[in-house]
């Protein structure tokens, strides 16, 4: 039998709330096992952009990156934001170490075709270096992954974090039993967004094409969305969608089945 791997991912403002991230990673350190932690950030990166004032540009729930915003997002994503999640780790007994998609050649893809839309330094995973991250795993180290991924050719790119989480996910399942949780500021997809509690429980195929349909799932939950059932159509054994809350037993989620 297969031992159990966790794949977390945190955005939104989990990330940028200091009092919400340390509960989280509370709860994340407490996870029996070995897990990884991945982290997106694109506030964050909004928010420093325009104090250098670039503009951010976004399709469909996501990123139109220029070099202007590639330096951005490599400098957020990478440094001030991964590593205080590393520090924080460490200062809770749980070892960790920060990475991007170069680092280990870890996270290699390719960058996005222009088709009707231009998407600039972004970048697709096409491979996932599922022995290096083993490795990690096996000296009891947390992966900390950063939304980046690098080309073959050494180009670093704007990688969706949701797609990094579900791509490593469907990668280590061949070694593991996967379990995806995306944790940010909602308790899960909501049937009414004034509405916080109206929370979906379970999420088929056929109940998510109604909900694309009826414009509740809009925007960012459309990527996210479309890497939950990438994740249990290639191999991860579980998907949950929920809030900083996710990780304790008998919370609020969706859960995203075939």
């Amino acid at each position: 039998m297969k031992q159990s791997l966790k794949i977390v991912k945190i955005g939104g403002k989990l990330i940028e709330n200091e009092a919400l991230l340390n509960s989280f990673l509370d709860d994340f350190v407490q996870l029996e096992g070995p897990k990884i932690l991945c982290h997106g950030g694109g506030n964050k990166a909004t928010e420093i952009a325009g104090k250098l004032g670039y503009e951010t540009k976004m399709v469909d729930g996501r990123r139109i990156t220029d070099k202007n915003s590639m330096e951005v997002i490599t400098m957020v994503y990478g440094g001030l934001l991964n590593k205080n999640i590393v520090a924080k780790l460490q200062s809770k007994k749980q070892n960790a170490i920060g990475l991007c998609g170069a680092d280990g050649n870890v996270l290699i893809s390719k960058r996005r075709p222009v088709k009707e839309i231009d998407y600039g330094y972004v970048g697709d995973v096409e491979k996932v270096n599922t022995g290096f991250i083993s490795s990690l795993l096996d000296q009891e180290i947390v992966p900390v992954f950063s939304a980046i991924s690098s080309t073959a050719e050494g180009v670093l790119l704007n990688t969706n974090g949701d797609s990094v989480a579900s791509e490593i996910a469907i990668s280590m399942s061949e070694q593991y039993e996967t379990e995806l949780y995306f944790c940010s500021e909602k308790k899960g997809v909501l049937k009414d967004i004034s509405d916080e509690n109206s929370v979906i429980s379970v999420i088929d195929s056929e109940k998510y094409k109604e909900l694309v349909d009826a414009k509740v799932i809009t925007d960012g939950m459309l990527p996210k969305l479309h890497n939950c059932f990438q994740g249990i159509e290639r191999g991860v054994k579980s998907v949950l969608l929920g809030d900083a809350d996710l990780l304790k037993e008998n919370s609020i989620h969706t859960k995203i089945i075939l």
